[in-house]
């Protein structure tokens, strides 16, 4: 049986709005009650810190945080701390697994992969690194020691949330104020600076969603907030 998702892009919007629908959502798809969903979004500036974060990597202080415009949420996914913002696409997969595999260890191995093939789509070749200390590990995407896509998602009774957010024409200024996911030994890059120039956002969200279609070996709708639908396979 073909399995189906629902892609919804929302634009750009900020994290708590985000934040509250992911939550309504994933009690629905946990209970069946809405299909498997995966949100396409960009926030405006936000550092968000997992459930393993070392608060000292929040670098900045209060008063420069409001300073700069930047929101700080503590919130329920696996990880350390990151960093969302405009040019930044991010996405939330809020599958039921039981409709995929029981599997988290290969959920968070097709999600790299989705970005991978993504990143090949540009023309730039993506891949993961491991950490030397086999009980540490380097969850995301590198380009070289750069990373441009980091990765951390939520798991209750089989159903996702969270997810990763991949660097597109990012201003990288503002990872200066954290120690990205908590790893100050390597570098940060987005897709724009491989490139030596911007990435039309409306491709990379396409090629994003042809690459978890394949990934994922789903069928993708793509419904719009008003309720429309197209099909993408």
């Amino acid at each position: 049986m073909q399995r189906s998702i629902r892609l919804v892009d929302l634009g750009v919007m900020r994290y708590g709005d985000a934040l509250r629908l992911q939550r309504d959502t994933f009690e629905q798809v946990k209970a069946e009650r809405l299909p498997d969903t995966l949100f396409l979004v960009e926030h405006p500036h936000v550092y968000t810190l997992g459930s393993q974060t070392d608060k000292r990597h929040l670098l900045y202080s209060p008063a420069e945080l409001q300073a700069r415009g930047i929101e700080v949420f503590e919130i329920e996914r696996g990880g350390d701390i990151t960093y969302h913002g405009y040019g930044q696409l991010v996405a939330y997969p809020i599958l039921n697994l039981r409709h995929f595999y029981l599997d988290a260890h290969r959920y968070l191995r097709d999600l790299e992969e989705t970005v991978i093939q993504t990143l090949k789509a540009f023309g730039v070749e993506g891949g993961r690194k491991t950490h030397p200390n086999p009980k540490k590990n380097y969850t995301g995407v590198w380009v070289g020691d750069e990373k441009i896509c980091a990765i951390g998602v939520k798991f209750s009774s089989w159903t996702t949330m969270h997810g990763l957010a991949l660097n597109v024409n990012v201003d990288l200024s503002y990872f200066a104020g954290i120690v990205p996911c908590g790893i100050s030994e390597m570098g940060v890059t987005s897709l724009a600076k491989v490139l030596g120039g911007s990435a039309e956002m409306s491709r990379v969200k396409s090629e994003f969603a042809r690459a978890f279609a394949r990934v994922f070996q789903a069928e993708i709708s793509k419904e719009t907030l008003h309720g429309g639908r197209e099909s993408d396979g």
